[in-house]
């Protein structure tokens, strides 16, 4: 999808680079494996200049940018989570002991809290790999709505989970294209590929990820919404954050309102974010640092 807009708007021929990173060449828990295993190859590969452009899920990045490496955010896909269940079931529709694949601690947290004795099953591997073992020996799956509609398998979504369910993990849905800063390249990206409402609501729960001190992997969940303010040159930001333990017993969830200047992608990111930081603040002050331990 990148490497056809970047066509699109240059004229110049994209040549496709696969990487195996870390994160794709292992079966243990990515909870386990720490922060970057999707990405340290591929940010390798640029500081080498033996590729341009890196495409990353923007919530697989550590929350410390290299400096002489900057990022543009496509439009967002969906956000949520998804439910893929044999027999085109819902959550509601799964009773007690019904065996659910994710092997994320977020996740994890969130089912356990709703009380219902869902099993948890830890599963790993690409989107075929995990719908495969629905109706096998997994009664249903948790995935990103994103991972499915680009891969053109929204078809097989049972159920597009709330937020006031299942809170997303801060970036889930955007792409992260990061080049040299030093390259022509970087202007292309900044002016071209980014959206600054994107680019602002992923600072804003990335924000609240850094502050908290918690990985991609830490049972940490966030969502911003930016809309157009009431006046003009206004922008309004509602984000909401989640800290929990992973057996669900306990959960801090907080939301936040601002009003930003629209300014430029910059700009209004570092708005957004100032506001991520706040309510990490708010989730330490009620207890999130003790779950986070």
């Amino acid at each position: 999808m990148i490497a056809d807009a970047i066509a699109r708007l240059t004229g110049e021929h994209v040549e496709l680079v696969e990487i195996k990173t870390t994160g794709d060449g292992t079966t243990v828990p990515v909870a386990e494996l720490g922060v970057g295993v999707f990405v340290n190859q591929l940010r390798e590969a640029l500081d080498r200049e033996e590729i341009d452009i890196a495409v990353h899920s923007y919530k697989d990045l550590p929350t410390a940018q290299p400096e002489h490496l900057v990022i543009g955010v496509p439009p967002r896909e969906d956000p949520r989570d998804v439910l893929v269940a044999a027999g085109g079931r819902t959550l509601a529709d799964l009773g007690p002991g019904a065996r659910i694949g994710t092997g994320s601690p977020r996740r994890i947290a969130q089912l356990n809290a709703l009380g219902r004795g869902f099993e948890c099953v830890p599963i790993r591997g690409n989107v075929d790999t995990r719908i495969a073992r629905v109706g096998a020996d997994l009664d249903g799956v948790i995935l990103a709505a994103a991972g499915l509609k680009r891969v053109g398998r929204e078809a097989e979504v049972t159920e597009y989970l709330d937020p006031l369910v299942m809170l997303p993990a801060p970036a889930q849905g955007a792409l992260a294209v990061e080049c040299r800063k030093a390259d022509m390249t970087s202007a292309l990206i900044s002016s071209k590929l980014n959206d600054r409402y994107s680019q602002a609501a992923v600072a804003a729960e990335r924000a609240l990820l850094q502050r908290l001190e918690a990985g991609c992997s830490a049972p940490v969940a966030a969502l911003a919404d930016i809309a157009e303010g009431a006046d003009p040159g206004e922008v309004d930001l509602y984000l909401r954050g989640a800290v929990g333990s992973v057996d669900g017993s306990v959960t801090e969830r907080l939301s936040t309102t601002a009003t930003l200047s629209d300014a430029g992608g910059d700009e209004l990111a570092e708005q957004a974010a100032a506001a991520g930081r706040s309510l990490a603040e708010a989730l330490l002050d009620a207890g999130a640092e003790q779950l986070l331990k």
